[in-house]
């Protein structure tokens, strides 16, 4: 940046200044410093302003300058707070999807050794040799409704302790819906 002619009446150090401000040769003198700071200054304000509104050329005026400057910072600070609001929010859902997922593995892990634990005993119960005989399958001596005698296999009535029969009698047997037709209550 060069120095206007006003500029360069108004320094009474002439001599010592040289055509750019920057580099005074006897920084002695007050009023070349004073120059310089507010030429840094002057420059900071232009940069700042570049940077607030790179579209537009730099403003000049110092006040719309810090105005704006003013306003971008509090802008950005309420950015910040709500993306460090959004990343506590975050943050807590994250530990409520660990804390599911530990449940659901120990869960998977519970039913798994459930799986394997029932798995082995289907082995056993497999593997354990019968006590009770299995009856021979013979022809059906009740058919079942809609077929003919003598075509249905049919495990015999045998009475073995603690296994229910019910399921082996005929149908007519099992049905007490005429119960009381057929056998009148005494009085």
């Amino acid at each position: 940046m060069y120095i206007s002619v006003y500029q360069l009446c108004n320094c009474k150090a002439f001599m010592s200044c040289s055509v750019r401000s920057e580099s005074c040769s006897r920084p002695a003198s007050k009023a070349c410093r004073e120059k310089m700071r507010r030429e840094r200054l002057n420059d900071r304000f232009v940069e700042l302003s570049s940077l607030l509104d790179p579209v537009n050329p730099p403003k000049t005026d110092k006040a719309a300058i810090l105005s704006d400057a003013a306003r971008l910072v509090t802008q950005l600070r309420n950015e910040a707070q709500k993306l460090k609001d959004s990343n506590e929010s975050l943050q807590e859902k994250i530990k409520e999807l660990k804390a599911e997922k530990n449940e659901l593995r120990e869960e998977k892990q519970k039913l798994k050794a459930e799986k394997e634990s029932l798995e082995q005993q289907v082995k056993l119960l497999n593997a354990r040799p019968s006590f009770v005989p299995q009856p021979p399958l013979v022809p059906s001596l009740f058919p079942a409704q809609g077929q003919a005698a003598g075509h249905k296999l049919m495990v015999p009535v045998v009475s073995y302790p603690s296994f229910p029969m019910w399921q082996f009698m005929p149908p007519a047997d099992v049905d007490t819906s005429q119960d009381a037709d057929k056998c009148p209550p005494v009085a």
